[in-house]
């Protein structure tokens, strides 16, 4: 297997290939959606700016995308960015024929796979963190597992939970709700989980100190040592 890192901006990527020419292709496939990205920003800035649902005046695709994850969720479409960009990364390296590619960018993941993938748990100082793995079981398209931090990381946040982890068919959409659930769940609140579409979003993993809290399908945890030298940040 090919571990690669991929950084560009504000983009710190790793990919896992079986193939150089899959590996190519991620890199492309990031670097075309972020090009779009910069293009749009640059005459809509408030679209990079905002916390709230937006309507973009654009038609194309990944902007598009972005927005209505967004507002599906209720925060900003740069919520979604990390998700999208790593979400054409893998869509090119299937267009590319590749059977096995991930995507981490950032803590948010797009992946593809026809064997087991182990995902590791960090969640700053929680007593679960760096010490289990999510098994995800093979896919028959793409996925998304999207990781929001209040306590990790320097995204901004609202809430107060060390990890929250989505499982969904669409990283954009991952991302998104990923964003919306740390900003709002607690210990002693999780009225965020009642909004919850169960046909975009399989399942919710929340870390808060020692507590944890399930929501949906979540893949098995299993005990792991995690490298957090393997995590893909921009402040290594």
């Amino acid at each position: 297997m090919i571990r690669e890192p991929f950084r560009f901006r504000q983009t710190f990527a790793t990919i896992l290939a079986d193939d150089p020419c899959h590996v190519a292709a991620a890199k492309d496939g990031m670097l075309a959606a972020r090009q779009v990205l910069e293009a749009y920003l640059a005459r809509d800035p408030f679209f990079g700016e905002t916390f709230d649902p937006y309507v973009p005046d654009s038609d194309e695709p990944i902007i598009v995308h972005m927005a209505a994850a967004a507002r599906s969720a209720g925060v900003g479409p740069m919520a979604a960015v990390a998700g999208a960009i790593a979400s054409a990364g893998v869509r090119a390296m299937i267009d590319a024929g590749a059977r096995f590619g991930v995507i981490d960018n950032g803590g948010d993941i797009a992946l593809v796979s026809d064997r087991p993938v182990r995902v590791g748990v960090h969640a700053g100082e929680a007593a679960l963190s760096n010490r289990c793995a999510f098994v995800v079981p093979p896919t028959d398209g793409m996925m998304g597992i999207c990781t929001s931090s209040a306590t990790v990381g320097p995204s901004i946040s609202f809430g107060v939970a060390d990890a929250v982890t989505i499982f969904a068919r669409d990283p954009v959409l991952a991302d998104a709700w990923a964003t919306a659930i740390c900003n709002e769940i607690r210990p002693a609140d999780r009225g965020v989980l009642e909004r919850i579409d169960a046909r975009s979003v399989s399942g919710v993993f929340a870390i808060l100190g020692n507590v944890t809290i399930r929501w949906g399908e979540v893949p098995p945890l299993v005990p792991a040592v995690v490298d957090e030298q393997l995590i893909s940040a921009g402040d290594r």
